[in-house]
């Protein structure tokens, strides 16, 4: 950690610890008189910047989530949506995770299906020297490399593209490059749904961004997913909205 860090840091916990001096219902009411006080005038723009202090809130509670969890998002053991990974993984499977980031989902599906074969990619080296350092399963490796530019030499049974799709700017293209170069049978997607939450079509109409993270090109709608999917070649065979997602598996679309 730099030293200019460091000497924020105990500023930082020196104005908490003043901060925390002041009774906790006199702390939220003065925030909360803040964000009225915020939301004043102009409808349009009162909601927006409310929804900006909302964002900057969930980056606060993200943050925070991750500490009381040591280093990994406890929405990864509350939502249990490996288990959606896991369980449309056969025994033997060759399986591909492209974008694995820390190699959570990775770690779940080598311990549950031993048999099985995994590669995790990521292009970021700082996510895939963390998933290489908890990596104690020798059927799992991991490579660094950019998916939309070179991909393993191999060829495998199932994709997993967990929180990915939405990285993408030609989705249509990535997926059929992905099957071409991969020979995957099994597409297996998770991403934000776009209909998550009343809030999200509000943003979109009043002009205040509505993505949940800064590098998403789009959150689907599941009939705008099911619609890149077939233009893809791919048939959703099971599909499940749940915690504000869609998880979808996919199959290759059969010829006519």
């Amino acid at each position: 950690m730099s030293r200019s860090r460091k000497i924020l840091l105990v500023i930082a916990n020196g104005i908490s610890h003043l901060w925390r001096i002041i009774p906790a219902s006199l702390r939220e009411q003065f925030i909360t008189g803040l964000y009225i006080l915020e939301s004043r005038g102009n409808l349009k723009r009162g909601l927006g910047r409310l929804f900006l202090l909302q964002d900057k809130l969930q980056w606060v509670i993200n943050e925070r989530a991750m500490a009381y969890e040591n280093g990994e998002h406890p929405k990864h053991r509350l939502t249990q949506y490996h288990d959606f990974f896991c369980s449309n993984i056969k025994s033997g499977d060759k399986v591909l995770d492209i974008g694995c980031g820390y190699g959570a989902v990775s770690r779940s599906i080598a311990k549950l299906n031993p048999s099985c074969s995994i590669i995790g990619v990521d292009r970021n080296s700082e996510r895939l020297a963390q998933a290489k350092a908890k990596n104690v399963y020798s059927n799992l490796s991991y490579i660094e490399a950019d998916v939309c530019e070179t991909l393993p030499c191999e060829r495998f049974n199932v994709v997993v593209l967990s929180n990915v799709l939405e990285h993408i700017d030609d989705r249509v293209g990535f997926l059929k490059s992905i099957l071409t170069k991969t020979g995957a049978q099994v597409v297996l997607i998770r991403v934000p749904n776009f209909e998550r939450d009343w809030t999200i079509p509000l943003r979109k109409e009043i002009n205040v961004d509505y993505f949940s993270d800064e590098e998403h090109f789009v959150e689907h709608t599941l009939a705008e997913l099911n619609h890149e999917l077939g233009q893809a070649g791919l048939n959703p065979v099971t599909v499940t909205t749940l915690w504000g997602e869609i998880w979808s598996r996919c199959e290759l679309a059969p010829n006519d």
